[in-house]
């Protein structure tokens, strides 16, 4: 639960590098959330979770755009050595969800079952175990935990180890 997000904040930096892909008109212009490829990353990811869970991505865009924000302001500011220090996080946090996945779990992070759910789903399923802490909508909680129990049986199955 900790390097999910670290993985999608320091990809949003990576990808900040990009130049302006979309140019808007000036009054709609705001100075650190320019339309790069980590800037329309993140617009992505938020219409994905407003369709998916309308509250919790509705939750989620103010956390979206302001770490689209801050990841420009880091680029714009510190260049390099910014992406430096996002890649390097990047590919520790990335190493680490291996380790954890095969020390912890016995099994291989979803990356290599399935990229989307590894890349667009993952960050959501975190965020949603966060606000089930905090007792949002318990009955979705019931529902998601038994389909997980359900995944984790097949996945321990000796077929899938």
């Amino acid at each position: 639960m900790i390097f999910v997000p670290v993985i999608l904040i320091t990809s949003i930096q990576l990808f900040t590098n990009t130049p302006t892909l979309i140019p808007l008109p000036d009054f709609l212009q705001y100075k650190y959330l320019p339309l790069n490829a980590g800037t329309i990353q993140s617009l992505i990811y938020a219409l994905g979770y407003i369709l998916l869970e309308p509250v919790v991505g509705l939750i989620c865009v103010p956390t979206l755009l302001g770490a689209a924000a801050y990841m420009n302001y880091l680029t714009m500011t510190y260049g390099a050595t910014a992406t430096s220090w996002s890649f390097g996080i990047f590919i520790v946090s990335w190493i680490a969800q291996f380790i954890g996945h095969g020390a912890y779990e016995g099994r291989s992070p979803a990356l290599l079952d399935n990229l989307f759910q590894a890349l667009f789903l993952a960050p959501l399923f975190v965020f949603l175990e966060y606000l089930f802490m905090f007792g949002y909508r318990p009955e979705l909680q019931r529902r998601v935990e038994a389909e997980v129990q359900k995944k984790l049986a097949q996945l321990n199955t000796p077929k899938n180890k």
